[in-house]
């Protein structure tokens, strides 16, 4: 067995000590784009002896297994008559004049190299060149060291026999692992079509494509993903599973899956990521020494808490990772990112394979070895807004004004910088008087001031004794990282994107990179990996979200077949009623109350109705409460705008409640109850939805619209239609989620039985009947009763 390193992560891991502080990003990591460029200018001066990029090695036999530690050196020099030098270059925003010595950590990354070069070429002596250059000055500061090689041979095996703690485990385990997956069978009998779908997975897997699943409610889309992908690790074709989710709720899915495998012998382990903010031991996170007792010390005790967790448990779940962390008085978020390094499988959010900032870089980052990384990304339908708003940035004039009143007083040279970026913020104000389409030559200056003022804030951040006097860091840093993320965005705008400015409700101006095609940014993301299965119950037309989710004319697509008896479903499309904004007023209003009255008496149970707005539900409920309510055999509940964790488990606990008369919960499109939510049997026996769930036209939409429908497509269907049918569709889905269920879907608005529509109904609505307000009781009535007499 081999196990692959990179020669940073080698050196991060056994190095690290001493405390978490948060309060100098701002270096290198942060400053990637200008890293990158100074690492180049330095390298094109190394002159002829001088060998930029050379990858290097060393191969260690453990005996039953290997471990390879490589990475790539920034430069080796090697001129006749001189020892060969290992050059070690880092972009750093920070007085490189006043820097007594090295990063221990970039020392020892360089030392790594030196002692891989000698081990190749039979090298008795090695020089060490560590430079550092200022991004903004271009300003150089070297430090040289030499060794002998048996010198750099003592220091290297000790640090990996120090590695081989964790190593040993890892191989064992992998072993024990991969010998249970043999054994594994599918843990439940196969339902209709399921068998396919799985082979289906792994033929993907072993291809490295990427497959596009629409799974509808009962097709078992979690085992059905997570199993093939877990047989194509035992045959060697996946290194780790990564299960991606949008929500909390299908992470609690995917954990019970793999437990239900483990209890067939499965031995495999896994970790939940838990945001940072949900997971401090703090109401707000306060990273540093200075202020956290976990943060103090962390990196002196995180290794054998690691080595503690992971030798005793099988699922590092979030309280385990709490317990642990609190035994060895550690950060549990950063012990949990550890974890994930001996994990087999991680369930995570979205944000660590997908973020331009919060992906994982120690799988993910530059210099880090390719491997066979499966991505199962669950509801993917929610990955296309998400993968807009990662990859969108917006920057608002009245921030750099309400920070420079904080700072200027204090760290003046910040303040001229923010003055500069208002001044340009305020020039483009000057030509908008409403939403403004721009181009990148509009904004050419304002970057350039942006630039310099990132420049200014990452050598402020850097320098901790300022930090400590000025006392406005938090609000500096705030800023930074909107500010970082904008020129990321901008460095990374192609014909995806579109440039606006605009003003808030307030009044505020802003200026918004607007990502309308994340199509080359996720694709970029998947290709870290091996194969992508992509998987929602709603995931039509699959061609729109195969082209705008990274796909390829190569990848694979399946539609998966609904084991549910469509006629337990009944389905019914209002032929006189719509949410058109011409016609929204008291008397559609009064029409659409009387469908939902209608519906409802046909039988006893719990319903929800869902909206295109708050308002527009508020202004339904009110003529409803007045003309068609009954108190007597009615209960109702309304979704409130800002409603917490508490708030929603109270609301969906009342659909669990046994009753005799009935609930009608009056919901938002799109909301929290639309999606993610799994009311089983009585539970909900009825879905009206009201409306197509159009987006509201507004300008960022128009401009959606107009970029696709210059590339040739439908505009409309591809800004509007296709993610408003989306949203009808998980809200119907709420209804009908075990084989034993029986209900009702009411669509209310004629427009549902255009073609442009129709077109876009599941499978398993095929037997959708058109009714009005003269026959929809009695055809709602007729559905039940075939039911109640059978």
């Amino acid at each position: 067995m081999l196990i692959t390193v990179s020669t940073r992560q080698f050196v991060e891991f056994l190095m690290r000590n001493g405390d978490i502080d948060d309060r100098g990003i701002g270096g290198p990591e942060d400053a990637m784009q200008e890293g990158t460029r100074i690492h180049r200018m330095l390298q094109k001066q190394g002159g002829a002896a001088y060998r930029a990029e050379v990858t290097l090695r060393f191969l260690y036999d453990a005996g039953t297994y290997e471990i390879c530690v490589e990475g790539r050196a920034d430069g080796v020099i090697e001129e006749e008559g001189t020892d060969v030098t290992i050059d070690e270059i880092k972009g750093v925003y920070r007085d490189v004049e006043k820097m007594k010595e090295p990063v221990p950590v970039h020392l020892a990354q360089a030392k790594c190299y030196a002692f891989f070069y000698a081990a190749e070429h039979g090298t008795d002596r090695m020089r060490v060149r560590m430079t550092y250059c200022n991004i903004e000055t271009e300003e150089v500061r070297y430090f040289f060291y030499e060794y002998e090689w048996k010198e750099l041979e003592n220091w290297f095996l000790d640090m990996l026999e120090a590695y081989r703690r964790f190593t040993d485990y890892e191989v064992a385990w992998a072993q024990a692992r991969n010998e249970s997956i043999h054994k594994l069978e599918f843990p439940f009998d196969y339902r209709d079509g399921q068998k396919d779908l799985v082979a289906g997975v792994y033929r993907t897997i072993y291809h490295k494509r990427k497959l596009f699943i629409e799974a509808p409610t009962g097709v078992g889309k979690t085992i059905s993903t997570v199993f093939p992908a877990v047989k194509a690790m035992g045959e060697g074709i996946g290194e780790k599973i990564f299960y991606l989710t949008a929500k909390t709720i299908t992470r609690t899915v995917a954990d019970q899956t793999f437990e239900e495998l483990r209890k067939q012998n499965l031995a495999f382990k896994t970790v939940t990521l838990t945001a940072k903010e949900k997971i401090c031991i703090h109401e707000e996170t306060r990273c540093n020494p200075d202020e956290c007792p976990r943060a103090k010390g962390h990196f002196d005790r995180i290794n054998d808490a690691i080595y503690d967790l992971l030798t005793h448990e099988v699922s590092f779940s979030r309280e385990k990772i709490e317990a642990y962390a609190e035994k060895h008085q550690v950060c549990p978020f950063e012990m949990s990112l550890d974890m994930s390094l001996f994990a087999d499988g991680v369930i995570c959010d979205y944000n660590y394979v997908f973020d331009p900032h919060a992906y994982l870089r120690r799988f993910f980052g530059e210099g880090q070895p390719m491997k066979d990384y499966l991505f199962l990304v669950d509801e993917a339908h929610n990955l296309l807004e998400r993968g807009r708003e990662m990859y969108s940035a917006i920057l608002v004039k009245e921030d750099f004004l309400e920070l420079n009143k904080l700072v200027n007083a204090v760290e003046p040279g910040i303040g001229k910088g923010l003055e500069k970026c208002n001044r340009e913020m305020l020039a483009l104000k000057k030509l908008s008087d409403e939403m403004t389409e721009l181009d990148a030559g509009d904004i050419a200056a304002l970057v350039l001031a942006c630039n310099r003022l990132d420049a200014r804030i990452s050598e402020y951040l850097e320098d901790k004794r300022k930090k400590k006097d000025t006392g406005v860091s938090k609000e500096i840093l705030t800023f930074k990282f909107q500010l970082s993320h904008f020129l990321m965005i901008y460095e990374k705008m192609d014909e995806n994107y579109r440039i606006y400015s605009d003003f808030t409700s307030d009044g505020r101006f802003y200026l918004k990179l607007l990502c309308v095609n994340p199509k080359i940014n996720l694709r970029e993301c998947m290709a870290r990996g091996r194969s992508s299965i992509l998987f929602s119950a709603t995931l039509l037309p699959i061609q729109y979200y195969k082209e705008l989710l990274g796909g390829t004319p190569e990848d694979y697509e399946i539609y998966a077949s609904s084991v549910f008896d469509p006629a337990r479903r009944g389905v019914f499309v209002a032929s006189d009623v719509t949410s058109k904004y011409t016609r929204r007023g008291p008397e559609e209003y009064s029409r659409i109350a009387e469908y939902i009255c209608k519906t409802v008496r046909c039988k006893k149970g719990n319903y929800m109705v869902f909206f295109p707005s708050y308002a527009f539900m508020q202004d339904v409920f009110e003529i409803y409460q007045d003309f068609c309510a009954d108190p007597e055999v009615e209960e109702y509940l309304i979704q409130s705008e800002y409603m917490d964790e508490t708030d929603r488990e109270d609301f969906l606990k009342r659909f669990a409640e046994k009753r005799q008369d009935t609930l009608i919960g009056f919901c938002v499109m799109g909301g929290i109850f639309s999606e993610g939510i799994d009311l089983r049997e009585d539970s909900l026996i009825g879905v009206i939805v009201v409306g197509t769930g159009l987006p509201q036209v507004c300008g960022e939409r128009e401009l959606m619209s107009s970029h696709f429908a210059s590339q040739g497509d439908n505009g409309f269907s591809y800004a509007y239609q296709y993610p408003g049918m989306n949203k009808v569709t998980q809200a119907a889905g709420r209804v009908i989620r075990t084989e034993a269920d029986i209900g009702v879907v009411m669509l209310l608005d004629e427009r549902f039985w255009q073609n442009s529509y129709r077109s876009m109904f599941p499978r398993e609505w095929s037997g959708a009947e058109r009714v009005s307000l003269e026959n929809v009781e009695e055809r709602v009535d007729l559905f039940w009763k075939k039911w109640d007499n059978g």
